[in-house]
């Protein structure tokens, strides 16, 4: 059973260089940071323990509520993963902005009630486990009951993710039905914000589904995932940049199941599984952005390789 590390500040691990590094990378407008960032085994690493202590003990309540301030003064960037699964209040947005330097930037991913066709047979669905969702892809739903909360926000929010699972021949016969029905709501969608597309067929990617995407100015979301080709691949994609801005997610090890990577990874404290392949993709992608002075952000997940944190200071070097 893995455990977390007693003492904060390993040798291995160099939190300055980290941070100087990620501001130099900011400056030339690069921003590099982690999906996510509630994670107990960065303690030491990008946390401070003792922080969080409450009555002489590790407080997760304490932890979770507060760390985000800590994140931000390393990392000038994170992704969200929450709110795929509400639609957050006001009250909510203001204790999450408010709760680091307003210098942090956002990636959010979308609500599922939006990118989702057919919710899945989960009992945490409940009566809509197994229906089809009424509100897919509905402009106007997304934006009175996401964007208009999040405006006054705008200007920390780096890009919008809209996360679309894998779906299968029955829901979508080939990309064209895709399109048919993603190509009208992209054009529906207020341009105050950056959006990205995020697929799981890798048989999407191709001439149709990213000239949908360059029309509307929408972002390709570089994703590195179980079943969609390395980060590396979809980068030599013609017309893969789609939009004036990139953004990537290195998520999973391609071949590896989510829960295979949590069992195999959790608390994340260290890497466990170096990616080479993945990580020079990353770099290679970190160049084109400095060369063409385009805004570029990149998330690495603990799923990838084990630590988040380690493995971003394994790319920049």
């Amino acid at each position: 059973m893995s455990t977390l590390p007693l003492f904060d500040n390993p040798s291995s691990f160099d939190h300055e260089r980290l941070r100087r590094k990620l501001e130099e990378l900011a400056r030339a407008g690069v921003f590099m940071g982690t999906s996510s960032w509630k994670y107990e085994g960065w303690c030491g690493q990008i946390y401070t323990r003792d922080r969080y202590h409450t009555r002489g003990r590790f407080s997760e309540t304490r932890f979770a509520a507060e760390c985000l301030a800590e994140y931000a003064t390393v990392f000038p960037v994170v992704c969200g993963d929450f709110t795929f699964y509400q639609f957050p209040s006001a009250a909510y947005w203001r204790r999450l902005f408010t709760s680091a330097p307003p210098t942090l930037r956002y990636a959010l991913k979308v609500p599922e009630d939006i990118t989702v066709k057919l919710f899945p047979g989960h009992a945490r669905y409940g009566p809509r486990a197994g229906q089809i969702n009424e509100s897919f892809l509905n402009a106007a739903l997304f934006d009175s009951g996401f964007l208009e909360l999040l405006r006054p926000w705008r200007r920390q929010v780096a890009v919008l993710i809209f996360e679309f699972g894998a779906f299968s021949r029955r829901t979508y016969e080939d990309v064209g039905d895709f399109l048919a029905e993603l190509d009208p709501f992209l054009a529906a969608l207020p341009r105050d914000f950056r959006y990205g597309v995020e697929i799981r067929n890798e048989e999407f990617l191709g001439p149709e589904y990213f000239a949908c995407l360059h029309r509307h100015g929408v972002a390709h979301v570089l994703n590195g995932w179980t079943r969609m080709p390395e980060i590396g691949s979809q980068m030599a994609m013609p017309e893969v940049f789609t939009a004036d801005f990139t953004v990537a997610r290195a998520l999973l090890r391609r071949g590896r199941a989510y829960a295979e990577a949590v069992e195999k990874f959790s608390p994340y404290t260290r890497i466990q599984d170096p990616n080479p392949t993945t990580r020079q993709a990353l770099r290679n992608l970190i160049s084109r952005a400095r060369e063409r002075n385009e805004p570029s952000y990149i998330f690495v997940n603990n799923r990838l390789e084990g630590n988040a944190p380690e493995t971003i200071q394994a790319i920049l070097g």
